[in-house]
This record gives C-alpha cells, structure tokens and sequence, in this order.
C-alpha cells in the first residue's frame, strides 16, 4: 500500500479520459493527464484513451505528439464508447452546451473548460444536466485552473482563517498584449459566435471566479463597460487558439477588446475589475489585491509562486509587506513537487486540478468548481454586459 493508503498501480482502477480538442487547452490537459500520477498518489490512473478531431491526420499527429491512444474525429463517437470513462471538453464556447450534456446523459464524468458556455441559457442547461448526473454519481467540473495556482489556495485559506478580518475591497486585473498591435490576426477568441464574447469571457471570467473563491462570497451587483478598439483584422493563414499568420484578406471583430466594471459583494464589499488584452509589456499578468480590516493580500501571476501578505497589527516600524514564497511542503500541493524554492509554472495548475477531479470522483464527491460555480460566473458576464449596452447597475442573477 501506498503512504495516503491508496492501492498499488496494478490494483488501482482506471480513469479511461476521452478529449475533445487538442489546441492550447488540449496540449495543457494533455500534459496533465500524464502528470499528475507520476507526482501525486492518486486512487484511480487516467488513462489517456482517445481524441477527438475534426481533421482525422491532424488529430491522429495530435495524439501522437500528446500521448493519446486512439483517435476519433466525431466528439459523439468519443462520447458514445465505453471505454471511456471521463469527457474533457477543450473546444470553443459555442460547443460546449452539447457536448458536455451528451457526456453527462451517457454517464460520463465531464471536465469542461471556461468560461462554462457562451449563454446563460447554456450554462444552466448544463448545470441541469449536471445535476441530474450526480443523481447516479456522475461528476461535473468547469476548469477555472488558476484555482489550483498554491499562492491562490493559500489566500483563500488566510481570507478563510481571518488573518485580514472582513474583506473591504478588491482589485482584480488580468492584463495581456496579444492583440495590442492593431494587425495581428483574427481567430476564433474574436469571433462572438465561437467564443461568446472577447476579453471578458477569455480572462475576466478568471478574474470573476478567483475574487469570488478566495473571498468566499458573490457578486451581487455592478456596471461594467466594455470596449472593442480595433473592429477590423487580417484573417489568420493556419490560425491557433491565440491567431495564426496574417492573410491578406481583413474580417470583423465581433467581441470586446478590454472590460471595466465595478460591483459589491454579498458582504458588502467593493470590487473593480480590468480585463484587457492590449496592456503592451503584460504577456499574463493576473493581478489580485485584497483588502480587509485586519490585512491585506497581493499576488501578481507574473510572481505566481509569491503571496505578499500585510499584517495591520504589526508594529507601525517595521510594518510592510511580507513576500511569502508559497513553495514550502505545508503549503498547498507544492510538497509532491520539489525541494522548496524551485518554482512551479503554468503548467501545475492544470496538474492540481486533475489531481483534485480524479480524487473527487474515486471518493464519490464532487470537486470544486462545480457548473453551478461556473453558471454564477456566466451571470456575472451577462450581468456586465447588460450593464455595458444600457449604461446601468445591475443586479447579478442568482437561483
């Protein structure tokens, strides 16, 4: 027996994945997959079974490359075998709704990335189909990754513990310059119909989610604006999730470029946020900063494996922020890396939240976030943009 009491490899049971997409998010669930049984003692073993893809060389290149065993190029296929276990949807937004519906009928645990859909119609279809699922303990779990980022987990237990009182103020950036110049190319993530909406949905939605874990509590109102600064780019020749080669030909924008909004939380709490991807210098600068009546809380994702933390009670002379390297084995999943001081990157994240999907399934428990979290963040978008097309506060839908 293995140290957590787990069973030894041979009599531990499979986790049979079947992926759906394998651009970024696939390659970065991929090496997830793989990973995360070589670091951590997990109950089950995934299993790497198959890929889907339209294009049947290119998905078959795909496998190959990222440690997939068989290929299908029709997600129903892959959704329909049985010796899949598990369905992690990495697609565009606009396919999200029937493929992790179609999964969960057929008795598939679903991993599905963010934002969870393009509608709240979507999501709450979804959060249906989820909950009918557990019903026969079928799990469901959106991908807000950086959750699992252990600077993040470890403000989120300091909020938890009190150690900065009650929470007063949050500010939340996620900054990047990928489209900053007006001629890179268009992709998918700029078309509304395949993404659901620009930097909002892509990176504000993180920002949403992790104000929202950290702090333990909702966003219950807000007014928002939104912006799309460049309304025409080259279509990309071999264009990938972040664009491809600029083309001759220019099509439309059809989402938001940068968001702006400002809301309260359930505690009464005030929150401004800052999505944008045309901050020259910030490559992926996630920026928290929380303020409560006892402290305060910094991390920037550029440092991520830095948490800087204040103490308001500490003597006036040597009062300042403390940088606390968040890469000891008492902190959150860092102890099945390395020695402490050696880094972790982008990467782990995506490690940890397999770690904790497949952990929650061999207990018959549901991890976190579930599509009931993933749906409360879809209102949030929708809220913002009511807000920025009317010019008004509004109230974010709860059930």
């Amino acid at each position: 027996m293995d140290p957590d009491n787990s069973p030894a490899p041979a009599q531990r049971p499979r986790l049979r994945i079947g992926m759906v997409g394998y651009a970024f998010m696939g390659r970065a669930h991929s090496h997830a997959w793989r990973t995360a049984p070589r670091f951590f003692e997990l109950p089950m073993l995934p299993e790497l079974t198959v890929l889907a893809g339209r294009d049947a060389a290119a998905a078959r290149a795909a496998a190959d490359t990222l440690g997939w065993t068989d290929v299908e190029t029709d997600w129903r296929a892959l959704v329909a075998r049985d010796d899949v276990d598990l369905v992690d949807v990495c697609t565009p937004g606009d396919t999200h709704a029937e493929i992790a519906i179609a999964a969960l009928e057929a008795g598939k645990h679903v991993l599905c990335e963010k934002p969870l859909a393009n509608s709240v119609a979507e999501a709450e279809a979804m959060t249906a189909a989820a909950a009918r699922a557990a019903e026969r303990g079928v799990v469901a779990m959106v991908g807000y990754s950086y959750r699992r980022v252990p600077a993040i987990q470890l403000a989120r237990q300091l909020v938890a513990e009190g150690r900065i009182g009650t929470v007063r103020h949050v500010r939340a950036q996620y900054l990047q310059d990928w489209l900053a110049d007006p001629e890179a190319p268009l992709s998918w993530r700029l078309d509304r119909q395949k993404a659901g909406s620009g930097a909002l949905g892509d990176i504000g939605a993180h920002i949403v989610d992790l104000t929202q874990f950290i702090t333990g509590d909702r966003l219950t109102e807000l007014t928002a604006m939104l912006e799309t600064f460049v309304s025409e780019r080259p279509v990309a020749v071999g264009s990938s999730g972040l664009g491809g080669t600029p083309g001759t030909e220019r099509g439309p924008v059809t989402v938001d470029d940068a968001a702006v909004f400002m809301g309260r939380l359930g505690n009464g709490a005030l929150a401004t946020f800052e999505a944008t991807r045309f901050a020259w210098g910030r490559r992926n600068s996630i920026r928290l900063d929380i303020d409560g009546t006892d402290g305060a809380l910094a991390f920037d994702f550029e440092d991520m494996n830095v948490l800087q933390v204040f103490d308001a009670h500490e003597d006036p002379r040597t009062a300042g922020f403390r940088r606390i390297q968040v890469t000891q084995p008492v902190h959150p999943y860092t102890g099945s890396w390395w020695p402490a001081g050696h880094g972790l990157g982008y990467e782990h994240a995506f490690t940890h939240q397999v770690v904790d999907l497949v952990r929650g399934i061999a207990a018959g428990q549901q991890p976190e976030p579930t599509f009931a979290d993933g749906l409360q963040v879809q209102r949030v978008l929708a809220a913002v943009e009511r807000s920025a097309q009317g010019r008004t506060w509004e109230r974010v839908e709860t059930d």
